[in-house]
Formats: structure tokens, C-alpha cells, sequence
């Protein structure tokens, strides 16, 4: 979510660089969690000191708590909520949507199980099924490891991958400190070649050493192969509740409904505030001559203004664009006559003679049909339910389009 700049770290447990020397900024999907948090499609509530509003959550398109994971200790519970493939969850969520009372089976055969973004293998696939099915258990997990030749008669363990959040140094420190203990046979020395290309463990073996026995015995005793506790705890709500991969996408689609029927009623009452005072100005035009004689004839702003309001003004020909806009707030009186608004007065008073002109009144009338469009097209989403999945189907669509990558942990036998 942070594309950044300088030392942030690495895998060998080197500490990041000081603030002052490093640069971020937010990702492409980092904005796709903030996509629309201007349309009231989240409450806001006061910061710490009450000086700012921030949002209690992110209307994120992207199901962020399966994809990144998260992990937290509080006053008698944790979590720790393992990392799953994006185009995985996104498909799963999308075969749940079409089929709300699809089995469990099939959605865990589209998310067999967590992704790391470190890689490496998930021994077995029971566990990870039963944890996300259940939402808790426990996974193993190995690097990345093969057995190569480096040289006549000589071979080498090479590892490539490790386990999620095992320290590279630390492991590295650990068997050769089992190689000194003896505790470990057949290792005449262990070095890292990792570069920018990638990561590269070589532990050189003796000449008469089996490489498979040293392999089994370093995913043995040492963090080459180590477990990940899955607790997937999480408020939903404002309560705490153990959830499975179905409850968990589940929440998160009917969380995006919610989102996106906020945010078209937010769009649809901007185009109607819209419209509402194209209608006002409309009527301005086609009386162009009595309101700047109203204007003229005032002492000030607020008499002009009370003014207009208090004259039923003719439509004539602009009743077209009256039924287009089919604004709630304009009332017909006496067959063809309007009462002005403040907000339609106050939007006339601020109109420049060049908007009064016949040009002005093309541009009105062009703005006009486009919002009647835009509103007609909010209505049409908010009367049926399908209209908003579709929506929803759409954007999902277009997350694992932009985002998807290949799952990097495989999952073995």
C-alpha cells in the first residue's frame, strides 16, 4: 500500500532508516481503499483532540483484511489474520455474490489456503482449509529450498524462499551455530549471496554428505519450516467474532453495498441540488426583461432577492426542461407558474449578463439534459438490488484486473 523510497528495512532484521531520510506516498491500491471517501460513503468521527474529522473505516474497494492480513494483541483476545492472493479472494467474493448459498467447499477451492509474500510451500492442504473455514488453526510452512551442484563432486543447499516473518540473518546465524554445536553434520560452510536479484542462502556440504538428510534435518530444527498460528478474529460490528473465509467476504460484500448505495444517493442529491437551480436560472431566462427590472428597481441584494421570490413566475417554454430536471422541489402553481427557491434566487442573483443571453441559454438547456441522464441513471441503480450488486461486480472486476498478481506460496500434497 506504501510505495516508498530509501531503507524501510530488509529481511536480514536491519532497522529502517530514520523518517527524515525516506519518501512515500500511496500505491495504486492504497487509492483504491480511499476511492469515493468524499461522497458520504463513510461516517466521520473527531481525531484524538477533536480538531479534525477522520473516517471510523475506509470504504475500500479492495477486501484488505483477507489480502493483507493483520495482527494485533488486545485486553484478552488477538488476532493474527494470515495474507491471501488478491485475484483468489476477489474471484471467491465474485462466486459468492453471484451464489450467496454456495458451499464452503467451493469457495476454499478458489482460496485454498493463505499467500505469503514471501513465498515459500504450505505443507498439506487440510489445515489451511479447516483454518479458513473455521477461522482458526495452524499452518506449516517451508522456504523455497533445492539441491545444486556448484561444483565437481561438491553440492549445495540454495534456499530462495523462507517462511513468512523468519529472520534471514537470524536463520542463517542459528545453523551455524548448530554446524559449531556439531548438532548438525555434513555443513562445511554457510554464506548469503542474496543481491538485489533476489534471495540466495548457500550452505555448501561436505563432500560424502547427503544433501536430502541435511535438508530434512534444517526443516527440522530450524525455522526453514515453522508454523503460522491462524486466529482470524475480527470486529464486525463493533464485536468481536471469529470468522471464516465465507463470513469474512460476506461482510465485506455487504459492506460495499453499503458503500455504493451511499455514494449514488450522495451523486444523486448533488445532480438534483444541481438541477434544482438550472430550473431557477431557466425561469430567469425566459424572463429575462421582469427580473433585471426587479433586480434594478431593488435597494440591495436581500430585496431583490425576497423579491423573486415572492412573484409566481411563468414558465412558458421552459416547462420542458422543468419536467426533465423532475425536480421534488420545484412546485406547479396555477397550471404553468413556479415559486423560486432562495437557493434559485440567490443563483439568478449571481448570474452574469453574458449567462442571460441566448447562448446562456443553450448552455443551460445542455447541462439540463445531461443531468435529467445523470439522475435518471442513479434512479435506475437505486430501484432494484441487482443494479447495485452489478455495480459492485463491475468494480471487484476491475480491482483484480488492475491488481491481481500470481500466487507466490504454493500449497503441497
Amino acid at each position: 500500500l506504501v510505495d516508498g523510497q530509501g531503507n524501510f528495512g530488509s529481511v536480514d532484521g536491519d532497522m529502517p532508516a530514520s523518517m527524515r531520510y525516506t519518501e512515500s506516498r500511496m500505491a495504486p491500491a492504497a487509492v483504491a481503499l480511499m476511492a469515493d471517501i468524499d461522497k458520504d460513503t463513510v461516517d466521520f468521527q473527531p481525531n484524538y483532540d477533536e480538531k479534525e474529522l477522520e473516517p471510523v473505516v475506509l470504504p475500500s474497494r479492495i477486501p484488505n483484511l483477507l489480502v493483507n492480513g493483520a495482527g494485533g494483541i488486545a485486553v484478552g483476545m488477538a488476532t493474527n489474520i494470515p495474507p491471501h492472493n488478491l485475484g483468489e479472494v476477489v474471484d471467491a467474493a465474485l462466486v459468492l455474490l453471484d451464489d450467496p448459498d454456495v458451499a464452503d467447499e467451493a469457495l476454499l477451492d478458489i482460496v485454498p489456503g493463505p499467500d505469503f509474500p514471501t513465498g515459500g510451500e504450505i505443507m498439506g492442504r487440510t489445515a489451511p482449509r479447516n483454518a479458513l473455514r473455521e477461522g482458526r488453526g495452524s499452518v506449516i510452512v517451508r522456504g523455497k529450498a533445492s539441491i545444486e551442484e556448484i561444483r565437481k563432486d561438491r553440492e549445495a543447499i540454495v534456499v530462495t524462499e523462507l517462511p513468512f516473518q523468519v529472520n534471514k540473518q537470524t536463520l542463517i546465524e542459528r545453523i551455524a551455530e548448530m554446524v559449531r554445536e556439531k548438532r548438525l553434520e555434513g555443513i562445511a560452510d554457510v554464506r548469503d549471496e542474496s543481491d538485489r536479484q533476489g534471495m540466495r542462502i548457500v550452505i555448501e556440504l561436505k563432500r560424502d554428505a547427503s544433501g536430502d538428510v541435511i535438508l530434512n534435518q534444517l526443516w527440522r530444527y530450524t525455522a526453514m519450516q515453522s508454523s503460522f498460528g491462524v486466529n482470524m478474529l475480527a470486529l464486525n460490528h463493533g464485536r468481536p467474532e471469529q470468522m471464516g473465509l465465507r463470513a469474512l467476504l460476506q461482510a465485506f460484500l455487504d459492506f460495499r453495498e453499503e458503500v455504493v448505495v451511499r455514494r449514488i444517493k450522495f451523486e444523486l442529491n448533488k445532480a438534483r441540488d444541481r438541477g434544482h437551480v438550472l430550473v431557477g436560472l431557466a425561469v430567469a431566462v425566459a424572463n429575462i426583461d421582469e427580473v433585471i427590472h426587479i433586480i434594478r428597481s431593488s435597494a440591495d441584494p436581500t430585496e431583490a432577492r425576497e423579491r423573486l421570490q415572492a412573484k409566481p413566475w411563468p414558465v412558458g417554454d421552459m416547462m420542458a426542461l422543468v419536467e426533465l430536471i423532475a425536480d421534488p422541489r420545484t412546485a406547479i402553481i396555477e397550471g404553468d407558474k413556479i415559486r423560486l427557491t432562495d437557493e434559485q434566487a440567490r443563483a439568478i442573483l449571481a448570474l452574469t449578463l453574458s449567462r442571460l443571453t441566448g447562448l446562456g441559454r443553450d448552455d443551460i438547456f445542455g447541462e439540463a439534459r445531461g443531468l435529467a441522464d445523470t439522475i435518471q441513471g442513479h434512479l435506475t441503480l437505486l430501484s432494484d438490488r441487482a443494479n447495485i450488486l452489478g455495480v459492485i461486480r463491475d468494480e471487484l472486476v476491475e480491482v483484480k484486473d488492475r491488481f491481481a498478481v500470481p500466487r507466490r506460496t504454493l500449497i503441497g500434497e
